[in-house]
């Protein structure tokens, strides 16, 4: 039997209509019904196949592992033309030094040497002003009492103000996809079962999961997927801990 036929047998053998899979799945009908019948044209690419097979065989209750690898033994990734690994046209010259241009040496010298001898003139000719009978000189700035809060504001903040930072366990095999905010598309990834993943970024992103009941996910130290959450989900992660479905 074939991998939709396979599928298809599982959920009449469960009492599942497609309509109840989608429900279960977030995957549309018109999907499902084209992975039954071994159409997979839709799905976007083998990427996101992949996760509709996984997640439709856990819903009826089939092993996604030997289905999966029938889908790679059909559909194998193109192989790389070797010459596009290396260029021919580009020869490698090894033992040629580079030669230093002692000018740009010279000047970033020179140039070093006068803001020294700026800085010290300008030291120099500065005066403190003169201390009453029986104090000690100091130079007193007054200071804005929205600036003196801010050092005690910034300590209050969270390590995570300026990145996000992913921890992800995954028990069971799970798709990862990361985009930015405004739908642009990262990259993807697959965490495999038993392994661990940790990702940062410098800014906000996107994060949608195949599986996210074979995970544990924390994110800034956050646990934010609610339980038996329904395949995919998708999480808004910013900056400072803000987290959102």
């Amino acid at each position: 039997m074939s991998i939709g036929a396979d599928l298809a047998d599982a959920r009449r053998r469960a009492g599942l209509t497609v309509t109840q899979v989608s429900q279960r799945t977030c995957i549309r009908e018109t999907l499902i019904n084209g992975i039954e019948r071994d159409d997979y044209a839709a799905c976007g690419g083998d990427f996101y196949t992949r996760g509709h097979i996984r997640a439709i065989a856990k819903v009826v209750g089939a092993d996604p592992g030997p289905l999966i690898d029938e889908y790679d033994a059909a559909h194998p990734a193109p192989a790389v033309p070797a010459a596009d690994l290396v260029d021919p046209a580009t020869p490698v010259r090894p033992g040629r030094r580079h030669q230093v241009n002692w000018a740009v040496v010279l000047g970033l010298g020179l140039a070093i040497i006068l803001g020294l001898v700026a800085y010290h003139v300008i030291t120099a000719s500065g005066h403190l002003p003169a201390a009453r009978p029986g104090t000690t000189a100091a130079v007193h700035r007054p200071v804005h009492p929205a600036r003196a809060a801010r050092p005690v504001a910034a300590s209050a903040r969270s390590p995570y103000a300026h990145k996000v930072v992913i921890h992800l366990t995954a028990t069971e095999d799970c798709w990862v996809e990361f985009t930015i905010p405004r739908g642009g598309l990262l990259f993807q990834s697959v965490v495999v079962g038993g392994t661990s993943t940790r990702w940062v970024f410098r800014h906000a992103v996107d994060m949608t999961l195949g599986n996210p009941g074979g995970i544990r996910l924390t994110v800034d130290g956050q646990e934010p997927l609610p339980p038996a959450s329904a395949p995919p989900v998708t999480l808004r992660l910013g900056l400072d801990g803000k987290i959102s479905r």
